[in-house]
């Protein structure tokens, strides 16, 4: 698939807003100069001082309670548990996966032949140790994938050093299992590369000065000759520096022709894409805001983020579509209808095998999954049985290949794999239970927006437990990036958090893609106060129901959720007893200076343009924070190896509450990047703290 790439006190009921009424956008606050603006500084000496000195005083404040072992082994046993399905990518008759397990802290790349994968007997061979190369080079790599040529036996691999964005790609050969001497390096960046064929390869890089965007991604793509040096490389097309940036994307189709794509990154969610010829990039028929998934019988495989009316025809938001290759790049394509889903509707994942087309996607925030076959110039779709309760995710697919796999789960149900052949879902193995379900019960809600929306949202409970707003409830939301929130099994919150008294809510707010592109076009620049009314919106409906109270909810979201964190402790501090605030955006009238923040501007708009900046002082969490008696102790992580999303906004924000005289716990991991974890352990470790912080406000 080609796509850009990445909230004190407890109130009464009556003290609420009403059902219907609007939230007000905070007050925008008069600027002034940043007294903090050194805890930019990344590995500044003096911004790291400050974080050692938070750190220091934060965790013990979790870690010396008497209850966080116990629940630093609890996570310790899911995070290392061998009971995980391995799922990867299908190529030349093998299953490829990534592992990690206690041995293998670093993980190992390995694979099994297909039909032993499919039989449940995996004969795993290691290809790749990362735990060994780590040690044998003294660095720490962190493995951040493969791409591999047409002929499958040469790919390049991705390591990163502590879990950055940016990486060093090295070939690699399948058959001797060791880099290749004189192969192919790209040094450290947030590089892209592709295989033309097995002696070229496309490489969009840090070039050296001004070949880097705004964002800080690369947006010149060079074609690279084996034996030639990374300088001789010649150009094949440029984008701006204004854009997002430039990659390219390869495919094979079932016949084993093999196809480069150029991906101008306008902006986050408008493309212009180049079918890469002998004669040079040829621009492909196309919409800004499409995808291009997959390429199968002589057709690309394309999702529209927004209608498109073409030829006297319009084809609306969120359709499937197939435009044969012959006709891709003429002014006016032959357009196949493949699949249009209505408003309840998403397309999440779309694969190609031998056969068919594989889409899984949502129906009410609920798994489905489709084939599509063509046949006498017309596509014929069939839904695959599966579970209807949960998500149902593409777990491996290839179009030399005709079986393909799937996995199911739901917030109590561990993770199945199936194995694909034809519209019969064959279960291949079940994971065993890592906490028992069966007090649990899972339910789905509908909160009313300020603009009569009906937004959904999952509760995962007890079945006995009393209705009288007493409940420790965590609530976790995200609403930004078409990215949807799945009703997926979590072993961390059912035995951190479920199996300790509390509550679980998962909300669908707009911003997602649960329904489609158009559920995420609705909060996108000026109208995300939709989103933010979203989230109050489930925070009131839970209280209403009795489900929790303002004394016992508490509010999670990290990235872009972190920032909907923020929005919400300054609109509806009231609401809550906690917030989680990871890896967050929350200056956002700087956001777009620091690190990949310019590349979000069609998601919030740019502080350069007047009417988008109005809105972002109304929003940004960091100039407007002003707590008041309501405003609960947040704990607010990071990492300083974040090259995404900038740890200089959680240090600000925790600065300014410092200022404040306002407690709160911070944590910064130095390693992990924008994930926050660096291995296993460290992921174990992070979520113990979070748990321990609600267990704390909201149980205690």
């Amino acid at each position: 698939m080609i796509r850009l790439s990445a909230c004190l006190a407890a109130l009464v009921l009556a003290s609420c807003a009403s059902p219907g009424a609007s939230t007000a956008p905070t007050t925008p606050v008069a600027q002034a100069e940043d007294p903090y603006l050194w805890l930019e500084e990344v590995e500044g000496e003096r911004a790291l001082a400050w974080v050692e000195q938070q750190n220091a005083r934060s965790l013990p404040v979790l870690e010396n309670d008497a209850r966080y072992q116990g629940l630093l082994n609890a996570a310790l046993e899911v995070a290392q548990s061998r009971d995980r399905l391995a799922t990867g990518q299908v190529r030349g008759g093998y299953l490829f996966n990534f592992w990690q397990d206690p041995d293998h802290v670093r993980g190992i790349w390995r694979r099994t032949r297909l039909a032993d994968y499919a039989a449940n007997r995996p004969r795993w061979e290691t290809v790749l140790d990362i735990d060994a190369l780590a040690r044998t080079e003294n660095a720490n790599w962190v493995y951040q994938g493969a791409d591999c040529d047409p002929s499958g036996t040469r790919c390049m691999i991705s390591l990163s050093n502590g879990g950055l964005d940016a990486s060093t790609d090295r070939e690699f050969d399948l058959t001797t299992r060791r880099f290749v001497d004189g192969g192919f390096v790209v040094p450290e960046a947030k590089s892209n590369l592709g295989w033309l064929d097995r002696d070229t390869l496309l490489v969009a890089t840090n070039w050296g000065e001004g070949s880097l965007t705004e964002s800080g991604y690369p947006f010149v793509l060079k074609a690279w000759r084996r034996g030639t040096p990374l300088s001789s490389a010649t150009e094949i097309m440029r984008g701006e520096a204004s854009d997002v940036s430039i990659s390219v994307s390869t495919f094979e189709d079932e016949s084993g022709d093999h196809i480069a794509i150029a991906v101008e990154g306008e902006t986050f969610f408008e493309t212009v894409y180049s079918l890469i010829s002998a004669e040079g990039p040829v621009r492909i028929t196309l919409p800004r805001k499409s995808t291009i998934h997959e390429f199968f019988n002589d057709r690309l495989i394309v999702t529209l983020e927004e209608a498109w009316t073409i030829g006297g025809q319009t084809y609306p938001s969120g359709s499937l579509l197939a435009l044969p290759l012959s006709h891709a790049t003429l002014a006016a394509p032959r357009i196949e209808v493949v699949f249009t889903p209505n408003a309840r509707q998403s397309i999440e994942d779309v694969e190609a095998t031998r056969d068919a087309i594989l889409v899984a996607g949502f129906d009410n925030v609920r798994g489905r999954l489709q084939r599509f076959t063509f046949s006498g110039g017309q596509w014929r779709g069939e839904q695959i049985a599966l579970p209807p309760t949960g998500v149902v995710s593409l777990a491996g697919a290839s179009t030399s290949e005709s079986q393909a796999f799937a996995t199911f789960e739901d917030f109590l149900t561990p993770p199945t794999l199936y194995a694909l052949n034809g519209t019969r879902a064959a279960s291949v193995r079940s994971l065993p239970a890592q906490f028992d379900a069966s007090p649990y019960v899972t339910e789905q809600f509908e909160a009313t927006s300020a603009d009569g929306t009906r937004v959904p949202y999952f509760v995962v409970r007890r079945r006995d437990t009393p209705m009288n707003g007493q409940n420790p409830t965590l609530l976790y939301a995200y609403g930004g990036f078409q990215l949807s929130q799945t009703p997926s099994y979590n072993a961390y919150i059912g035995r951190l958090w479920l199996d300790q008294g509390g509550t679980y809510v998962l909300a669908n707010i707009r911003g997602g893609g649960e329904f489609g592109p158009d559920w995420h076009a609705a909060g996108l620049l000026t109208n995300r106060q939709r989103i933010y009314d979203d989230f109050f919106a489930v925070e009131r409906d839970l209280v209403e129901r009795r489900i929790t109270s303002p004394r016992r909810l508490g509010i999670s979201g990290r990235s872009n959720g972190g920032l909907l964190m923020g929005v919400m402790l300054n609109q509806h501090p009231e609401m809550v007893n906690a917030a989680i605030i990871g890896s967050p955006l929350l200056d956002m009238l700087r956001y777009d200076q620091l690190l990949a923040g310019a590349s979000w501007v069609g998601e919030y708009g740019s502080p350069s343009v007047p009417e988008q900046r109005a809105f972002l002082e109304q929003i940004t969490a960091y100039q407007n924070l002003r707590p008041g008696e309501n405003f609960p102790t947040v704990f607010i992580y990071t990492s300083t190896k974040d090259d995404r999303v900038h740890p200089g906004h959680a240090r600000k924000y925790g600065a300014r509450l410092e200022e404040l005289g306002v407690p709160f716990l911070y944590y910064e991991n130095t390693d992990g990047g924008h994930s926050a974890n660096a291995n296993l352990r460290e992921a174990a470790r992070r979520r113990t703290l979070e748990y321990m912080y609600l267990t704390q406000r909201l149980i205690d």
